[in-house]
Formats: structure tokens, C-alpha cells, sequence
């Protein structure tokens, strides 16, 4: 079954479950699948369906960043939810463990000594950590603190 397959599948559940948040949450990333597919002119792989997912659960968190900060705790609430709903659809979180590792060997292959160079650990430890659930700014601080910026 392909993800799109199960997106599908658990629309149909949460309609008979009449389970509105979910449904609306599922729906939403049915939406932002299909625009996708449309913009490709093809039906999207895996991989590509986790993109559109990790892409959505960004946003969420982008809005949530700016409700708590105009202090509207209700959509707090309705972004934090969606995520929850979205996330189920995405692999494990990197451990931080793991992030360090691949941050450290970016910065030995890149000879990068000064937080001049962080460009340039970016670079090389985001292909290493494609294709998995990582947040860019759990890397981007971890290259902070390696570098000493």
C-alpha cells in the first residue's frame, strides 16, 4: 500500500469515525499531495508524498510560532493537533546523537574551522541526512554549537 493509498484509507476511516479534526488535518494533506501531483504532471512516489508531508508539519510550526506570539492559544491548539496527525505519517526524528555525528563529520571532510565556514557544513550534512525526519534547524544549531558561533 502506498502512502497515498493509506492517506486515502484513513480519510475514508476518519469519515465513518466522524472525527472532524482528523478528517479536516487528512484532507488538507490530501489537497497539498494532489497540487503537487498537478505541478509534476505525475503521481508522486513515497518519498516525494513524505516531502509534502514534512513540508506541511513545517508550516504548522511556523504558524504556531506566530499564534503563541499574537497569543491566540485556540489555533495553538489546532496546529499543534494537525501535527500530531501528520507526524504519524513521517519516519522516527533523527536522534540528536545522530545529528551531532553527522554534523562532526561534515566539519572534519570540510575542513570547516570558524562559523564562517557553516555554509559549507550545511551543505555537506544535509545530503547525509535525506530523506529521514530532520528539522534543518536542529542541524543548523548543532553546526552552531560544533563551530562555536
Amino acid at each position: 500500500m502506498t502512502l497515498n493509498e493509506k492517506i486515502a484509507a484513513d480519510i475514508t476511516s476518519a469519515m465513518k469515525a466522524k472525527d472532524a479534526p482528523r478528517l479536516s488535518a487528512l484532507r488538507m494533506l490530501k489537497a497539498a499531495v494532489m497540487n503537487k501531483e498537478v505541478e509534476k504532471g505525475r503521481s508522486l512516489e513515497d518519498s516525494e508524498v513524505l516531502q509534502v508531508v514534512a513540508s506541511l508539519v513545517k508550516q504548522r510550526r511556523d504558524s504556531i510560532e506566530q499564534f503563541s506570539n499574537a497569543g491566540r492559544t485556540d489555533l495553538v491548539e489546532k496546529e499543534t493537533g494537525e501535527i500530531a496527525i501528520l507526524e504519524a505519517y513521517l519516519p522516527p526524528a533523527v536522534p540528536p546523537e545522530e545529528i551531532d555525528a553527522a554534523v562532526a563529520a561534515a566539519i572534519a571532510e570540510s575542513g570547516a574551522t570558524s562559523a564562517k565556514d557553516m555554509g559549507k557544513v550545511m551543505k555537506a550534512v544535509m545530503p547525509k541526512l535525506a530523506g529521514r525526519n530532520v528539522d534543518g534547524r536542529a542541524v543548523n544549531e548543532a553546526v552552531r554549537r560544533k563551530l562555536g558561533a
